[in-house]
């Protein structure tokens, strides 16, 4: 799966397919009329009140893809290092989680030739310490 590019009514669309889901449950669960259903299908974005009812009726966690995209895509700066006044309303964050998706789809782009680790050390931000006790569990 890449998140590179996250089209959620789609990766919705795919998920109700897979778990076989009625659209009369769908609808009556979201409170809500089959064209509303597909219009989500066909949306690139979904209000998050809505992707929340989405993940609790399909048992997917549609919210993952989304901070999958920022681990790969947007890691934090270096820069600005000194405005680093937290806010005691805002969660902080010490450092990536990496989930196990987010590592299986590294360390695939690697095993097939897409990336070097070099390529991914690059790219994602990753430390070179952490990719490679990756590859070595792996092993």
């Amino acid at each position: 799966m890449l998140y590179k590019n996250i089209h959620i009514g789609e990766y919705i669309k795919e998920m109700v397919d897979h778990k076989n889901i009625s659209i009369e449950r769908i609808c009556n669960f979201l409170a809500k009329d089959e064209e509303f259903v597909e219009k989500i299908y066909e949306s690139k974005s979904v209000d998050t009140e809505i992707l929340l009812r989405w993940s609790k009726l399909l048992e997917y966690d549609f919210f993952r893809l989304y901070s999958s995209h920022l681990i790969l895509y947007a890691p934090p700066s270096a820069v600005n290092k000194t405005n680093t006044s937290k806010s005691e309303k805002t969660p902080q964050f010490r450092k990536n989680i990496y989930t196990q998706e987010i590592k299986n789809f590294i360390l695939g782009r690697i095993e097939s030739g897409e990336m070097t680790q070099a390529d991914v050390i690059k790219e994602y931000s990753i430390p070179k310490s952490t990719l490679h006790r990756w590859i070595q569990k792996k092993s």
